[in-house]
C-alpha cells in the first residue's frame, strides 16, 4: 500500500487582487527584498494588528505561498492566529489597504486597528 501525501492548504487564502498588490509592490521592492511577509505585532487597543512588510530573507518558520507576482510569507509565531483568514486588497476613493476576513478573531477595536483572538 502506497501513502499519498496531500499539499496542506495555505494558512491564508489570499485573493486575486491581494495577489495582484503582492506583485505590484515587488515591482517596486527594494533591491534586497525578497518578498511580502504578514506578522501580527501586539498593538493596538486590542492586543494584535496585520503588519505587512518586505522581507530581506526567509525565516525558518515562516509560511511560504508562492504567487504569480512575488512571494508571500506569514510569521511562523502568528500563523496560528490567522489559519483559515482570507486577505483582500480594497481600494475606495478614500483608501486602500489589505484588508483580513480572520475567522480567529474574536473582537476587533472600534477603529479597525487591532483584533483579539
Amino acid at each position: 500500500m502506497t501513502t499519498t501525501l496531500r499539499e496542506r492548504p495555505a494558512a491564508v487564502t489570499l485573493t486575486p487582487r491581494a495577489e495582484q498588490r503582492i506583485a505590484a509592490l515587488m515591482v517596486s521592492a527594494p533591491e534586497d527584498a525578497v518578498g511580502v511577509k504578514l506578522s501580527t505585532p501586539r498593538r493596538g487597543c486590542s492586543g494584535l494588528a496585520y503588519s505587512v512588510d518586505y522581507v530581506t530573507e526567509e525565516a525558518p518558520f515562516d509560511e511560504k505561498i508562492v504567487t504569480p507576482g512575488g512571494t508571500f510569507y506569514i510569521d511562523g509565531a502568528s500563523v496560528l492566529y490567522l489559519v483559515g483568514s482570507t486577505m483582500d486588497w480594497v481600494e475606495d476613493d478614500f483608501s486602500a489597504g489589505f484588508v483580513f476576513a480572520n475567522p480567529n478573531a474574536k473582537g476587533a477595536c472600534g477603529c479597525g486597528e487591532s483584533f483579539m483572538v
